[in-house]
């Protein structure tokens, strides 16, 4: 199973790599296949690429059902 997840662009280290947010851990990572990213981008990642752009309201959506889903999941191992 591959995932892939959103990541916000805090700050553009040089013209293929990027500084991202992904819910408090960050990361630098390469834009090599994404053109014209801007600080407070959203973009989706695997395995150290930023694959594509993603739309800040579908980011923050993905981003609430993953906490979600990690809340679920921590009741179900603990309970």
């Amino acid at each position: 199973m591959c995932l892939a997840i959103p990541a916000q662009v805090i700050e553009l280290v040089d013209i293929e790599h990027a500084m991202v947010d992904m819910g408090g851990v960050r990361k630098t990572i390469s834009t090599a296949l994404v053109d014209d990213l801007q600080i407070g981008d959203y973009v989706i990642v695997h395995v150290g690429y930023a694959l594509n752009r993603l739309d800040p309201e579908e980011a923050a959506e993905t981003l609430r059902l993953i906490a979600e889903f990690s809340e679920v999941a921590g009741h179900e191992i603990s309970g």
